[in-house]
């Protein structure tokens, strides 16, 4: 083929023929089926359908052992003192990551150590209970629930957690309503801090926490000061959180 200054009449020059590496085209590399699989397992829906069935294999094994049993049955008798309180707050923090109601755990716990110890135990038991829920929520829940954010209370409740989370994380474990599970998730999809987390919900557990505690050891004498007291102290946060809930439900709709 001649150019066009041959065309033109100067002299013919003819173009070299291209050569093979300039006429391949690059080939993408072939994804192998390893590599394929560890995509698809690691997806978030992938994490999130572990999690469920985490969540569904606890709960399972909560109600083939039966926890509640220890209310009746009491504490194994090779167990006693400090080491039992610390099993005791071990399986309290994997209960109420299966669901199990913390008022009967904190119950159990006051009716098994006392005041004191049952007191400490269960504290324990929550923190550990909360942080093995946020954590597994943040891992294998958060991507695949964030973009299902989108309804005005939905919004609203993220929004709360990820710019204020300790000081909502506190109102929420001090007045009962929310149950401690849905918190934990909840504030796991958030963007709410770890840390916060964990020292809003020692904090703000502390007053139901006891409550429950003293009521269980001493509900062998329900007429005592300490029991009205405690009975008192669990009922009076939770018409408060009633009242504030209801009144803040009327404020969102009048918005």
């Amino acid at each position: 083929m001649l150019d066009a200054t041959t065309r033109s009449g100067g002299t013919a020059t003819a173009t070299p023929p291209a050569t093979a590496t300039e006429l391949a085209l690059p080939v993408p590399a072939p994804v192998g089926l390893a590599s394929r699989c560890t995509r698809v397992l690691l997806s978030p829906w992938s994490r999130f359908s572990l999690l469920l069935a985490l969540l569904a294999g606890a709960a399972s094994i909560v109600l083939l052992f039966e926890p509640q049993r220890l209310l009746s049955d009491g504490w194994p008798p090779q167990l006693g003192g400090v080491a039992a309180a610390a099993v005791f707050a071990v399986a309290y923090g994997l209960c109420t990551v299966a669901f199990v109601p913390r008022p009967l755990l904190n119950l159990a716990a006051g009716a098994l150590f006392g005041s004191q110890l049952g007191l400490a135990s269960a504290l324990g038991g929550t923190v550990l209970g909360a942080g093995i829920a946020f954590g597994l929520g943040r891992v294998l829940g958060q991507d695949a629930l964030r973009p299902l954010l989108r309804g005005r209370w939905l919004k609203a409740a993220d929004g709360q957690l990820s710019r204020h989370g300790f000081r909502s994380m506190l109102a929420a474990r001090l007045f009962p309503g929310v149950p401690f599970w849905a918190a934990n998730y909840c504030a796991a999809v958030s963007r709410m801090g770890y840390v916060p987390f964990l020292v809003a919900t020692a904090l703000g557990s502390i007053p139901n926490t006891a409550a429950y505690v003293v009521a269980g050891a001493r509900a062998s004498a329900p007429t005592s000061p300490a029991f009205l007291i405690a009975m008192a102290a669990i009922a009076l946060p939770g018409l408060a959180g009633a009242v504030v809930a209801w009144r803040k439900r009327h404020h969102l709709r009048a918005r």
